[in-house]
């Protein structure tokens, strides 16, 4: 896979990630508080600065009120 797209995808995930916590309404420091990541961690993930493991992706889906294929991403 081509890095541009790589890029692409996951600026795509973040922007699905931060639309899922705002739609719940809840800010990075409340979902750090649930203890599923920390809040440096939160936003260094909606950032595209760290990758999102699947096991957490799951327990954010969760949280968010999300099935966890709304986060796959459109071809």
């Amino acid at each position: 896979m081509a890095k541009i797209s790589y890029t692409k995808d996951r600026k795509a995930l973040c922007t699905l990630l931060v639309q899922a916590r705002e739609h719940v309404n809840l800010t990075q420091k409340q979902v750090a508080d649930t203890g599923i990541v920390s809040q440096s961690e939160i936003s260094k993930i909606e950032n595209g600065q760290r990758k999102v493991e699947f096991v957490v992706l799951v327990k954010l889906a969760e949280l968010y009120d999300r099935p966890v294929e709304y986060f796959k991403l459109k071809k």
